[in-house]
């Protein structure tokens, strides 16, 4: 090795065409790298055509624990004569860039390594059918890596013979066109690389799991019943994997499985018979996007106003309209937020990693019971289908899942009158039925027009405002047992603060350390829910500005922080980021240093405290 050999620290990404069958070869390296020890991020950059269009893999390792997408190549496996030119440009200066030499190439680069291996040939020499010559390319590559920046061979051939071992007959010819490649790539290249991985113990006690995994199991253990949907990108792998874990988990003794999932006809229809499994009692969800929660929005309005429980799924995408299907974004924000027509409020949960999708699932479902409303779990393409290395997922045997104020027949039978929508305890939340409970009592009409409070018609408009207020009440009084934020003061005397939420805090903690080494120190907190907590006012209270950082262009979480915590829009710098791609350090630290400058009394400041 050089001396100059920087170990365990850089960017390997893979340039495909998408239904090459490249994805399970890239995901391969990405888990031998986690399975050496070493802490990776995964990023798929996939279109959002079925095939043929560039596709794109990245991979960061870093054993200091950045996790964050970062910018600059320093090891590119380009396989699509497409995309040559923009593959070869993101390069970083002295970083490699691997390609099938086939058919010699010509790069318009001299500060950069470039390694042919000719991979179409190796595959012709071995194999003469045309599908097969397609997909053992990328396990030849994958073997030039073992050779070239230290893949484990020994992990490499087991993660092979685990992933086909329901297809025995596959693992020879994979691993023969492994050592294809690193065979090549050992006798016939000399290049030393300036990146290297080599093993480690940074991952002990993690997995990588992707947050629809995550979601879909945590509804699973939170005793949801029934799932609806309607398939929509990035969602869909959600509900496929609570069916999945369904399969396995939720079977009773004779066999029979103990779950429903329902594929409808659109998304009006999904949450519909969510809301209608509800409100007889079981825990139901749906799973959506932004363009789905756009259809939903009258029968999300009924079960607001119906008080039914509802947990939604929003994995948010590119929009408006279809946008960007395979991109991330976070837009749906204020859409979710106030979703349906006249005065709604709704509960938002803003998981920032799979663990969080897991943890917050499960409350979803108490907090929807308890409150009697729909909640939004707010993840994102990033989130969702990307594999995160996070912690192993706990799960407390003892925990009780809460129902909340769901009378059964002897509490029924001692009641005077059951009045469906009163509020009997002050807390503005009423006590509900599940209907066949009892044989004459506890039953009521339900319906989306204004009622009193036994569910009664009525057109008083005094009633009515009475509801309305009722209602916003209770949603108010969840704030106080949802997710806290995550603070950190890093300065108590910082006057400075950087706020986010979800997918974007792994860049945001890269680029405060950032900040941190240009002597610009400032505080940090990360929001986990909506209706906010006491504490993100006293947050605000205590700094004289907060950059608010988010992906979407008309900076949602700001208007929502200005309309619903009344902290003053002098103090709220909006951050917004629109390209699709998942947030990187270098832009949450080249914004906030254009906008310091702007700042008086604090562009010149080498810390960044009280005045």
């Amino acid at each position: 090795m050089s001396r100059n050999t920087v170990f365990n620290e850089f960017v390997l990404k893979f340039g495909t065409v998408n239904g090459s069958g490249s994805a399970s070869a890239n995901f391969l390296c990405a888990k031998v790298l986690f399975r050496m020890g070493l802490p990776v991020s995964a990023k798929n950059i996939f279109p959002s055509n079925i095939q043929g269009l560039p596709t794109w893999y990245e991979i960061r390792v870093s054993e200091a624990g950045h996790m964050a997408r970062r910018a600059g190549i320093d090891v590119m496996v380009a396989m699509n004569p497409q995309s040559y030119k923009r593959d070869a440009a993101e390069v970083v200066p002295g970083g490699a860039l691997i390609y099938d030499s086939t058919l010699e190439r010509r790069f318009d680069r001299d500060d950069i390594q470039v390694i042919g291996i000719p991979i179409a040939r190796l595959c012709a020499e071995h194999w003469t059918d045309s599908r097969q010559r397609q997909l053992f390319k990328n396990m030849i590559y994958v073997g030039a890596l073992i050779t070239l920046i230290g893949l484990d061979d020994a992990v490499v051939e087991q993660l092979i013979t685990e992933q086909f071992k329901s297809k025995p007959k596959l693992i020879e010819p994979n691993l023969k066109a492994l050592h294809l490649g690193r065979d090549y790539a050992r006798d016939n290249i000399d290049t030393i690389l300036a990146v290297r991985a080599r093993s480690s113990d940074k991952t002990t006690g993690k997995i990588m799991m992707t947050g629809n995994e995550a979601a879909g199991l945590g509804a699973l253990y939170a005793g949801a019943t029934v799932a609806t949907w309607y398939p929509i990108t990035p969602s869909t792998s959600l509900v496929e994997n609570f069916e999945r874990h369904a399969n396995k988990l939720r079977r009773t003794e004779d066999g029979r499985l103990n779950a429903a999932v329902v594929q409808a006809e659109d998304e009006l229809a999904a949450v519909g018979m969510a809301i209608g499994a509800s409100w007889n009692g079981a825990r139901a969800f749906t799973a959506t996007s932004g363009p789905g929660i756009s259809l939903m929005a009258e029968f999300i309005g009924l079960a607001y106003f119906a008080e039914i429980p509802l947990v939604l799924f929003d994995v948010q995408r590119g929009g408006p309209s279809t946008g960007m299907p395979t991109r991330t974004q976070q837009s749906d924000i204020l859409t979710c937020a106030y979703a349906s027509h006249g005065d709604t409020t709704h509960i938002l949960m803003l998981p920032g990693d799979p663990g969080e999708c897991f943890t917050m699932s499960v409350d979803a479902f108490d907090v929807a019971d308890r409150y009697q409303t729909p909640v939004f779990v707010m993840s994102d393409l990033d989130i969702g289908m990307n594999d995160w290395v996070i912690d192993e997922l706990t799960w407390d045997n003892s925990r009780k899942l809460d129902r909340g104020k769901v009378l059964n027949a002897a509490q029924l039978g001692e009641v005077a009158e059951f009045a469906r929508y009163r509020d009997v305890d002050g807390d503005g939340i009423p006590y509900r039925t599940i209907p066949g409970t009892h044989p004459n009592k506890g039953s009521y009409f339900t319906r989306g027009t204004s009622h009193t409070d036994t569910g009664g018609y009525t057109e008083d408009g005094r009633i009515h405002a009475q509801t309305l207020e009722r209602i916003k009440y209770k949603i108010e009084g969840a704030a106080a047992h949802l997710p806290k934020p995550v603070i950190d003061i890093r300065d108590p005397d910082a006057r400075l603060a950087i706020v986010n939420f979800g997918s974007t805090d792994p860049a945001v903690r890269e680029g405060l350390e950032e900040l941190d080494g240009e002597g610009h120190v400032m505080n940090h907190m990360r929001l986990r829910a909506f209706p906010f907590a006491q504490e993100v006012r006293d947050f605000a209270e205590a700094h004289d500005y907060l950059f608010v950082i988010e992906q979407n262009r008309d900076s949602q979480m700001r208007h929502l922080l200005l309309a619903e915590a009344d902290i003053p829009g002098t103090k709220l710098i909006g951050v917004p980021n629109i390209d699709g791609m998942p947030l990187t350090a270098a832009f949450v630290r080249e914004f906030v240093l254009q906008a310091l400058r702007r700042l008086p009394g604090y562009g010149e400041a080498s810390r960044i405290v009280a005045q």
